[in-house]
């Protein structure tokens, strides 16, 4: 692949200079420098297409990795810049072969074998198959939905597909499911990334997922008809439990936004109206921005990734939450440790745990 190859020119050529993004940006917040904001770092991709720098680079390859791929940039970006697809795209030319961080090649291994993906989730007992005969019709009229089962999520946290299977009556839940790609997409590998994306969404159906980043990445493959998040397919059908109470009152609940729901489909306001209906909600100053967590960020740089969420730390020591409510496997991953690093009493769980919980105490005599 030749420098002039790596991005595509429409989108390189969209950006406009204007710097609105550099406040949304983690890592300029971070250090203050122009090289590592979205701006910055057009400007280098640029230069790369240009052949005015290598590609490997030592300052470039430092920019690639540097980048949490949060696309906090793009929601405020008046030319629509789809920086997501550049940075995948430098990063794709960067993280080839051998030069592929050590830490996440076992990573792509394990989500390019569909049958360990499929046991190790049956080990851990996430959500029954299920096959369309077999499924109540209670999904919302004319439309078929199949619950996306994360590769990792399944794994890690198998009660959260369990609890949207038991909260999205009528969904079917098909066994023969593997990755969706993002992790490909995100770390090097875009054309197996879609491929995956793709092989996914060719059985019919609407897609729901409880996965921010998974349910993104689909919906920029085959379309954003095609997928919804778990809060948007709830409150197609009506009706929420209602509010968790702790010792006589409304718990209080607060949410860390997955990034690339937010900014990637544009879902932020569905997670909060399901949570107000659970409990006493409570905004968390910051929850917009990124965690830290950020697919394989925080196994790639720890470091970095604890520096990008200690002010969230700081604002939920204050805020004396009952649970911190995430819509990301990774983000559940990353703020478990946070919480329990810094010792804070909220626990952390996924929307559909949380809104199992309240249907199961709604149920309760």
């Amino acid at each position: 692949m030749s420098a002039g190859d790596i991005f595509d020119a429409e989108e390189l050529g969209t950006c406009i200079s204007c710097g609105f993004c550099l406040p949304s940006c983690p890592t300029y917040k971070l250090t203050g420098d122009e090289a590592s904001s979205p701006r910055g770092r057009i400007a280098l991709m640029r230069a790369i297409d240009h052949g005015e720098v290598d590609v490997f680079d030592v300052a470039a390859r430092e920019q690639g990795s540097f980048c949490l791929g949060c696309r906090a940039c793009e929601p405020v970006c008046p030319a629509g810049v789809p920086y997501g697809n550049l940075i995948e795209d430098l990063r794709n030319a960067q993280w080839k072969g051998r030069r592929r961080p050590l830490r996440i090649r076992p990573l792509l291994s394990f989500a390019d074998r569909g049958r360990l993906i499929r046991l190790a989730g049956r080990l851990r007992r996430h959500a029954r198959f299920s096959p369309p005969s077999a499924s109540p019709a209670t999904a919302p009229e004319g439309s078929d939905e199949i619950l996306m089962l994360g590769c990792f999520e399944r794994s890690l946290f198998p009660a959260v597909s369990r609890a949207a299977a038991a909260t999205l009556p009528g969904i079917e839940v098909p066994q023969d499911q593997g990755c969706c790609g993002a992790l490909h997409a995100h770390n090097g590998d875009v054309e197996r990334g879609e491929e995956l994306a793709r092989r996914l969404a060719d059985r019919p159906g609407r897609i729901v997922s409880t996965a921010g980043g998974c349910a993104a990445h689909i919906a920029a493959v085959a379309g954003r008809d095609r997928v919804v998040d778990y809060s948007e397919a709830l409150l197609d059908r009506g009706s929420l439990p209602g509010p968790i109470l702790i010792d006589g009152r409304p718990a209080r609940i607060g949410l860390q936004d997955s990034c690339h729901l937010r900014n990637g489909m544009g879902v932020s306001a569905e997670p909060r109206k399901v949570i107000s209906a659970l409990g006493a909600y409570v905004e968390v100053p910051g929850a917009g921005d990124c965690c830290g967590a950020a697919g394989t960020y925080a196994l790639l740089r720890r470091k970095d990734s604890r520096r990008v969420v200690a002010p969230k730390i700081a604002a939920l020591a204050v805020l004396d939450l009952d649970f911190l409510v995430v819509v990301n496997p990774g983000c559940q991953r990353q703020m478990i440790g946070v919480l329990r690093r810094a010792r804070l009493r909220a626990r952390v769980v996924h929307l559909a745990e949380l809104v199992a919980l309240a249907a199961a105490e709604a149920e309760a005599p």
